[in-house]
């Protein structure tokens, strides 16, 4: 923690305006008010200034420090140290359930549509510090890779592990969906978030989706959908070479965006189209903006009042002036 400085009440440093008002009564004003003796002829005298008459200034300027210190008391000087504390009031459970079917290699996306995704799922991922997250992979069957949690280091590494070919072929929307569903339905946080994301139609597995995204309403589950893939063509995987190297051809791009409409309309949540790695991005940037988790940030402050030194030091000077003046042979001046 670091000290900073500060005066409460900094209008009464004005005051200090009045200090050469002072120091010009004592100069001009209070010579005139000096014993003074009328003499003929002063040849005469032997006139010097003795050590009293030297040091007596003294005593105004100790008068005049003892009024600059209590015009600093009256600002209560004072320093201060910040401590924080913070409190999450709003967490979100959010569950990505990825499409990693064979669609998912096609290149309309740099270098292809699951490495595009996995750049930015982990972008995503890392910016949400507050947030438990789980992955959910399905193909033409689904199955949980990582269930919701709030080690990002494991959902990290969950999302890059990603990879074709370790589900049956197809695209089981509602698998996807369920297993996503029955990852988060438990869950405890104020809200619970689904970012379904596919490249396909649902021709698979054996969940209807929309069945599926009513039993979301039914649990307060919000969907985000996602297509992902250009409009019009794009070379997809057709084959599999002896090697195992893939074989492209140029496809058309087929999304059910009528039916991630609805899961999304039903849901409370929005569908949105990823034509691009760009566009890919900003969507994820979106999501992240309008799913915050509040917080709240506790500041404590630890007071050091410095004025009680300054009264007692302008006691000091005023005590040590009025002891010169009554009862030392600077009396003899008054």
């Amino acid at each position: 923690m670091i000290e900073s400085f500060e005066f409460l009440h900094p209008q009464f440093l004005w005051l200090f305006a009045l200090i050469p008002l002072l120091v010009f009564w004592y100069l001009w004003i209070g010579n005139k008010e000096k014993a003074r003796l009328k003499m003929g002829k002063t040849s005469g005298l032997y006139q010097t200034k003795t050590f009293l008459n030297r040091i007596r200034p003294f005593l105004s300027i100790l008068r005049l420090l003892a009024i600059s210190a209590l015009i600093i008391a009256l600002a209560r000087p004072r320093t201060y140290s910040v401590s924080k504390k913070t409190k999450t009031n709003k967490g979100i459970d959010i569950v990505m359930a990825i499409d990693i079917s064979a669609s998912m290699l096609a290149k309309d996306l740099r270098p292809n549509r699951l490495e595009a995704l996995k750049q930015v799922a982990v972008k995503f991922v890392n910016q949400r510090p507050n947030d438990r997250i789980g992955i959910v992979a399905y193909a033409g069957e689904s199955f949980t890779k990582t269930p919701v949690t709030s080690d990002k280091n494991i959902v990290v590494r969950t999302i890059k592990e990603l990879k074709w070919g370790e589900l049956e072929g197809g695209t089981a929307i509602g698998m996807g969906l369920g297993s996503a569903i029955n990852r988060i339905k438990d869950s405890k946080a104020k809200s619970k978030v689904i970012i379904l994301l596919t490249d396909g139609v649902n021709n698979s597995g054996f969940v209807d989706p929309v069945t599926a995204a009513e039993i979301a309403k039914d649990l307060e589950i919000k969907v985000y959908t996602i297509g992902l893939g250009t409009n019009g063509m794009a070379q997809f995987p057709v084959a599999k070479r002896a090697d195992g190297s893939l074989v492209f051809r140029n496809q058309p791009v087929e999304i059910d965006e009528k039916l991630l409409k609805t899961i999304a309309k039903e849901t409370g949540g929005r569908y949105f189209r990823a034509t691009s790695n760009t566009k890919l991005k900003e969507i994820y940037e979106e999501i992240n903006k309008m799913e915050k988790t509040e917080i709240e940030e506790f500041k404590y402050y630890n007071y050091n009042e410095m004025f009680r030194f300054w009264v007692f030091l302008a006691g000091i000077l005023l005590l040590l002036e009025l002891l010169l003046f009554r009862f030392t042979v600077f009396r003899s001046f008054i």
